[in-house]
């Protein structure tokens, strides 16, 4: 299946210059990007998960835990619920006009008993490099 081509953004400050509005290319906790200027800012962008494992994983993981130590089927689901909060920060920013985020951070919380809600959230910008 082919790719659509990137999006292109439009420097507002030098049209000529243009960049594929790709946010996880430049996605970053840092509050400015090295080597680039921000001409526009959109605000916050973000992506939220709610994670819950299975009823099977669940008896799985409590038996597990009575043993002690790491539990595997928890730790997948997280890292599996930062890929998707993640992956959907991205896809906010890039609808909303980005090329990038800056300050990013991930928060969680438990809704409920088993129940996490992960979200990931950044400043959306429009950057283009410093020459």
């Amino acid at each position: 299946m082919a790719q659509a081509p990137p999006r292109i953004l439009v420097n507002p400050v030098s049209p000529e210059i243009t960049l594929p509005t790709n946010p996880d290319s430049y996605c970053t906790t840092l509050n400015a990007i090295p080597g680039f200027k921000i001409v526009q800012q959109f605000g916050i962008a973000r992506g939220l998960t709610v994670r819950t494992p299975n009823v099977g994983k669940q008896v799985f993981a409590g038996f597990a835990s009575l043993g002690g130590g790491e539990s595997t089927v928890f730790m997948e689901m997280a890292e599996k619920a930062r890929e998707t909060a993640l992956q959907r920060l991205l896809e906010h920013a890039g609808a909303i006009g980005a090329n990038a985020i800056i300050g990013m951070r991930y928060d969680t919380q438990e809704i409920v008993q088993g129940m996490t809600e992960v979200l990931a959230y950044g400043t959306a910008v429009a950057i283009v490099p410093i020459n």
